[in-house]
């Protein structure tokens, strides 16, 4: 379950990378998790929600990450790895 993967990062990993994907719009237990937590967080989509459907639009767990990577494909995933990199080296 995702969100006990989230909760079993505390005190072993310095950032998370998520894509929530239908989650996204759907799950307050995963805010609530990454909130819990307190560990600097990024969310990935690999298509462009934005340019979705409108219930898209809403990222529930994006409101408890500190960056964004929406639209970029796989490569998100990479982006927000080194935005976490270079920020908490």
């Amino acid at each position: 379950d995702i969100v006990d993967k989230i909760q079993d990062a505390l005190g072993k990993f310095d950032g998370i990378v998520i894509n929530p994907a239908a989650y996204t719009h759907t799950s307050v237990a995963i805010l609530d998790a990454l909130k819990a937590v307190s560990i600097p967080a990024c969310e990935v989509h690999i298509s462009d929600v934005n340019e979705r459907e409108k219930f898209r639009h809403i990222s529930y767990a994006g409101m408890a990450c500190e960056a964004h990577f929406i639209g970029f494909g796989f490569d998100g995933y990479k982006k927000a790895m080194e935005y976490l990199c270079e920020k908490y080296k």
